[in-house]
């Protein structure tokens, strides 16, 4: 029996899968790592930490399904996208601390761009929209902020990538700089369409060409390991996607209008286009699916900064809770949130409303308002979140959505699954599987290698855990309240 490894290098920790050939999931492993906030609105990690948490979630994966390096067929890698870092290509150090696609030190340089009129260029080629969230802004800084990094950069000694390009150096001993066409399209330099670094925006933000990244197919051998990096094997590196294409994959959504929602840390809703790369008039983005090979598929996506990073902040700034999975059962004490409304722009807003001035808000507090409303209020505006980017979806794509797919660690909770089914109006359906991010990951390996043969043999693998459907309610009342407190918390930077 064949087995593949989808190693996920999220944003607070790695997740490890062992998916034998049949799709199921055989051995699991997670270990978390710190964040680090410098200054406001900073987020850095120290990418060591990335490597030290890969390191113990696959030897844990590996123990849990009972085999070793030597007995795995392919590696799939997915990531936290439009982190950005910049390493020495022959010694593999990092030069900074890498900086999160949570960070917002850039947002000054993207009024610049905006003001200098790059919004429509950058939509036209990239898909994107000018914003502090991507990676090119953040390469940029560090080229400006980091003694000798420009010069060096043009030299051809250092590297720039995405966390998925690092890993790979990682596990091949340096000896590959490449990332794949997923990764590429959160830069903000990648022209989605023609397939290429644009080289007006290099231009405009001074990066060479010599610090980018060779760019490749999601699913196909980029390298073996280095078997002094991987447990002493040599193994394909066949699969390569960001987290959310991944999650796209795991979840078998391959067809035109089929969509899914990924509840981790932040959340990202993606429909799949197909061919077409539709422009967006509402907020969205427009980004290239994981796929195969040729052609490219591409997808719609928008990209809630702050879902399950509201949970994080009610256990770690607040200490309403002491655990992430006390939230669920909180909230469910309590029939409603007492109108209480929480937007948790934390770091700004993301899609649909691009405003990395907003400030996150909590709106309705009474005398009588009790930790598990403020914890429903977290976990509903989840929902509402997702609510605002779906509406945006169906006026860009012309699509129906019919149904939404809903993985990662808060789609746990049944409250937020049956929240969200009532404020769209679709059913929500929950896979047995939920870490689809990894499991994406190991799937494009998997065809990467030959272990499944097609696409459709994946989708066959797919389970359904529980269907959520809509009931009848005060939905469309309480969405409207979510409204209200959204124009408070953007009104509040306005101010």
């Amino acid at each position: 029996m064949a087995h593949v490894i989808g190693i996920d290098s999220g944003t607070t920790g790695v997740t490890a899968l062992v998916v034998d050939d049949r799709g199921e999931v055989v051995g699991r492993g997670y270990r978390e790592f710190p964040q680090s906030f410098p200054r406001p609105g900073w987020v850095e990690h120290d990418p060591d930490d990335w490597w030290t948490a890969i390191v113990s979630a696959c030897s844990q994966a590996f123990e849990s399904a009972a085999v070793d390096a030597h007995g795995i067929a392919a590696i799939g890698i997915t990531n936290q996208r439009e982190t950005t870092l910049l390493w020495d290509r022959r010694t593999l150090a990092p030069v900074h601390p890498a900086i999160v696609w949570q960070d917002r030190r850039t947002a000054a340089l993207c009024d610049e761009l905006r003001d200098e009129g790059w919004a429509d260029h950058v939509r036209d080629r990239t898909g994107l929209v000018i914003d502090p969230y991507f990676s090119a802004t953040k390469l940029s800084w560090l080229l400006d902020h980091v003694g000798g990094a420009r010069d060096a950069a043009e030299s051809g000694a250092l590297a720039f990538g995405t966390v998925d390009a690092y890993v790979l150096a990682r596990l091949t001993g340096g000896a590959v700089h490449a990332t794949d066409h997923t990764n590429a399209s959160r830069t903000m330099l990648y022209a989605i369409r023609d397939l290429e670094w644009d080289g007006a925006l290099m231009e405009r933000l001074r990066i060479p060409p010599a610090v980018l990244p060779d760019v490749r197919p999601s699913s196909g051998r980029f390298e073996t390991t280095d078997p002094d990096a991987f447990f002493g094997a040599t193994v394909p590196i066949s699969g390569i996607a960001g987290d959310q294409q991944a999650a796209l994959f795991g979840q078998a959504c391959f067809s035109p209008g089929a969509t899914k929602n990924t509840y981790g840390t932040g959340s990202f809703v993606l429909m799949h286009t197909g061919s077409d790369a539709p422009v967006s008039s509402a907020g969205l983005i427009t980004t290239i699916a994981a796929g195969i090979g040729d052609p490219v598929e591409y997808a719609l996506e928008g990209s809630i900064f702050v879902t399950g990073a509201a949970v994080q902040w009610l256990r770690d700034g607040l200490g309403i809770i002491e655990a992430s999975s006390e939230a669920g059962p909180l909230a469910q004490s309590v029939p409603d949130t007492g109108d209480v409304y929480f937007v948790p722009a934390l770091v700004g807003l993301g899609a649909p409303h691009w405003d990395p001035y907003a400030r996150g808000t909590i709106v309705g507090i009474t005398r009588g308002t009790t930790a598990a409303h403020l914890t429903r209020s977290a976990v509903e505006s989840m929902a509402y979140q997702t609510r605002d980017v779906a509406d945006a979806m169906r006026a860009d794509s012309g699509l129906a959505l019919t149904e939404l797919k809903a993985d990662g660690g808060a789609s746990v909770m049944d409250l937020l699954m049956q929240t969200q089914a009532d404020l769209l109006g679709v059913p929500v359906r929950r896979p047995r599987v939920l870490e689809t991010t990894a499991l994406g990951a190991a799937y494009l390996a998997g065809l990467g290698e030959g272990v499944w043969a097609s696409k459709e043999e994946v989708a066959g693998h797919w389970k359904l855990d529980r269907e959520f459907l809509p009931q009848e309610g005060d939905a469309e009342a309480r969405y409207a309240r979510w409204l209200q407190a959204l124009d408070r918390a953007r009104g509040w930077a306005r101010s």
